[in-house]
């Protein structure tokens, strides 16, 4: 099959992350029985290699682009696997940073085709995304592979592996209905990903939540704030400059390519899960020619001036907090702040806002998401109405972009945010050369 045919086929099987609450911590009939037969059939590729294996609410998809650049400055060849995509398939697995091939995703995709029939049961469309993702990495023979959880952990397909290292960042109110004890409920999916021999770098500080993660028994465990950390972080341009302590070692004036606190907390824990893999201090040149090189498409990128255009996957409340700080912290614009919002159906824009609320926003435009799951434009500004901020629907997302923008003074600030479906339907247009 071209690549084409290849994606069609994948697209005929059930794509979770289309179907409202489809992905949730009670969503029910949970299993890993499918993906380990199909990666069976595929002769296990998932243990040909060790695994860094990355989970957690917020700052995941981070962390794994930090500990793929360390472990690749480090020497090693690095697969990594992440969810979802901004623009193309092809960056859910990457080798070394590079994505895959359009004839390389189209040749494991074929493969995965011919197996089918060899099923007992189907399998569905993030089941197949990740046996490619692990196929095409026992076949580039990788030393490393950096797997991002796509669903809480216990039951996300990408739990076929077993981690050398596991790492859980956060546990927020995400994937779960808010109600009873959903933190220890989250908690313990998370906690899912441990395995026996796993070595745990838990980013989450919650000592109420320290018990559920015990329980699965890691092989060993760096909590942050007492094991590691960050320390003395300051604002530089194009980032912040940070000390990051560890069991192994002190990095100092360490340059992250990355705006906000937040990323300083990322880069602790990346280190630190990249030192329990290597078991050992890492080079501190390596760190900091790694961490100044990191890009992170759709996390807090500038992607216009005059006025400042930024882009930001946050779609929850912790993550609306973070991106609050970050623009309070280190964006000091004269003019006024508009924000451009798109959500799925299931979050809470009262909640998101409300975490918004000290970046000073001054008025919203909606839009409809590119997702079936997505609130309208029209709802959404139902919802953002209530807050009593000025509001104004437009569907289309480049053109909920263009009016904001052109709207603009040059001093002013256009954030975009709400979802990464639609930093990614933002994102893919300036790269394929239109104007916003």
């Amino acid at each position: 099959m071209n690549l084409p045919d290849a994606l069609a086929w994948l697209d005929s099987h059930i794509n979770r992350e289309l179907v409202p609450g489809a992905l949730g911590v009670h969503s029910g009939n949970l299993s890993l029985d499918s993906m380990v037969a199909l990666c069976r059939l595929l002769g296990d590729p998932q243990t040909t290699f060790p695994v860094v294996h990355v989970t957690g609410t917020n700052g995941k998809g981070s962390v794994s682009a930090m500990v793929t650049a360390l472990v690749a400055a480090h020497g090693l060849s690095v697969g990594t696997f992440s969810s979802p995509h901004l623009s193309a398939m092809n960056e859910r697995m990457s080798r070394n940073g590079e994505p895959i091939s359009d004839d390389e995703l189209a040749e494991v995709l074929s493969e995965l085709a011919t197996l089918e029939p060899l099923l007992d049961t189907t399998p569905s469309w993030f089941e197949l995304v990740t046996a490619a993702a692990l196929s095409w990495f026992a076949s580039s023979a990788v030393d490393v592979v950096v797997a991002e959880v796509g669903m809480l952990g216990r039951f996300d397909a990408t739990n076929v592996v077993d981690a050398e290292v596991a790492v859980v960042t956060n546990v927020g109110l995400d994937h779960t209905d808010g109600l009873g004890d959903w933190r220890a409920v989250v908690a313990a999916e998370k906690a899912g990903i441990i395995k026996p021999g796993s070595f745990l770098i838990l980013g989450e500080t919650d000592e109420r939540l320290r018990s559920v993660f015990e329980m699965e028994g890691p092989a060993g465990m760096w909590v942050a704030g007492s094991d590691y950390g960050a320390a003395a972080e300051r604002r530089a341009v194009g980032g912040r400059v940070v000390d990051l302590y560890t069991p192994r070692g002190h990095y100092e004036d360490v340059f992250i390519a990355a705006y906000g606190t937040h990323q300083c907390d990322n880069a602790a824990t990346a280190v630190a899960a990249t030192e329990a893999l290597f078991d050992r201090a890492l080079d501190p040149a390596l760190v900091s020619e790694a961490l100044a090189g990191i890009a992170l498409p759709g996390r807090f990128q500038v992607v216009g001036r005059s006025p400042l255009v930024v882009v930001d996957g946050a779609h929850n409340p912790p993550a609306a907090a973070a991106v609050a700080a970050t623009l309070s912290d280190e964006f000091h614009t004269d003019g006024r702040r508009v924000l451009v919002l798109g959500m799925l159906s299931e979050r809470d824009p009262a909640q998101f806002l409300a975490e918004l609320a000290p970046a000073g926003i001054d008025a919203v435009v909606t839009c409809t998401v590119p997702s079936p799951r997505s609130f309208t434009a029209e709802e959404l500004a139902r919802r953002v109405a209530v807050t009593g901020l000025p509001v104004e629907a437009v569907t289309d997302p480049l053109e909920a972009v263009r009016r904001a923008v052109d709207a603009a003074a040059d001093d002013d600030l256009v954030l975009i945010t709400g979802s990464l479906y639609l930093v990614g339907a933002v994102i893919e247009s300036l790269t394929a050369g239109r104007d916003t």
